[in-house]
């Protein structure tokens, strides 16, 4: 895929399987990946990476996805973050 490698996706999943299995097949086809394991370790990457797309999982430990989407769409440098 062309022009993939400029393009960071944030993969937030509770499950460790499941973060392995898109890290490896997104960093295969030449993405850049960060990964977060809650919805508070979202918000963090989601300051920090200033990702293109986000893999979000909805249910999580400490702050579910549908609170973090809430969150995210509420901040300027998130709210026209593709999920």
């Amino acid at each position: 895929m062309s022009g993939t490698e400029e393009k960071t996706i944030l993969v937030v999943d509770d499950e460790p399987d499941t973060v392995a299995f898109l890290e490896t097949t997104l960093r295969y086809a030449g993405f850049k990946v960060v990964t977060a394991g809650n919805g508070d370790e979202a918000l963090d990457r989601l300051r920090t990476d200033k990702p293109d797309l986000i893999s979000l999982d909805l249910v999580m430990p400490r702050k579910s996805g549908i609170r973090f989407l809430y969150e995210m769409r509420a901040t300027d440098y998130g709210k026209n973050t593709v999920i």
